[in-house]
């Protein structure tokens, strides 16, 4: 299976996609696509790379699992295709942001300008079955997803980690937190939400930590 990625990122990874769980991924995933529905695009797959320069990364923001309704996710982690309904959660990361710029008016769901600005949303699991969440988990997508998150760790530095609920957070056993910022709450599930996601000003401390560095803040 052709898999479309920037030549920034596949230079950077280049050592993972030649090993062989990657080449077993790979096979599975393919055979996935061609006998069954599985989302996001097969040419949306790294969309979450593609989209942000590797060169002007600032922030990592981890997920779990593609949305699996039909027309819903487009590779990157909260973001939904413009012109559909908002997820729950990403209602509540909207709500978030309001709480810290009530200026702030969200005109779609889709979160690409983030990415471009250098905030890259990965989820742990890059691709899912139709209305089957977490059907591609344990298929060889988390151990891609660890070595990313591991590299830019070791290569990278005054990254800000955003681990948003108990999954992500497991994550942080792969970050230098000497050299990086890290940033944790409770999921904007509306499960979880309101035990410590609403209110925890996430947004502008990352930009505050951005500016502190010389880097240039997120237009969210």
């Amino acid at each position: 299976m052709q898999l479309k990625i920037s030549e920034p990122w596949s230079k950077f990874l280049k050592e993972e996609f030649n090993k062989e769980y990657f080449s077993n991924l790979r096979a599975f995933i393919g055979k996935e696509y061609k006998t069954k529905k599985v989302y996001p695009p097969s040419d949306e797959i790294f969309s979450a790379l593609n989209y942000c320069d590797i060169n002007n990364l600032k922030v990592v923001i981890i997920g779990q699992d593609p949305y699996h309704g039909y027309g819903q996710a487009n590779g990157l982690s909260f973001s939904v295709n413009q012109g559909v309904k908002i997820p729950p959660s990403l209602r509540n990361i909207f709500k978030e942001l309001i709480n810290e710029y009530p200026d702030y008016c969200p005109w779609s769901g889709d979160l690409t300008h983030w990415a471009e600005q250098g905030v890259l949303m990965i989820n742990a699991t890059l691709t899912v079955l139709e209305k089957q969440p977490g059907s591609h988990q344990g298929k060889g997508w988390e151990v891609f997803t660890d070595s990313v998150i591991s590299l830019i760790s070791e290569t990278k530095k005054d990254i800000v980690f955003v681990l948003w609920g108990a999954f992500a957070q497991k994550k942080k056993l792969l970050i230098d937190s000497d050299k990086h910022f890290i940033l944790q709450s409770a999921h904007p599930s509306p499960f979880s939400a309101h035990r410590g996601f609403l209110g925890n000003n996430h947004f502008k401390q990352i930009n505050e930590y951005l500016n502190s560095n010389n880097k240039k803040e997120i237009t969210w």
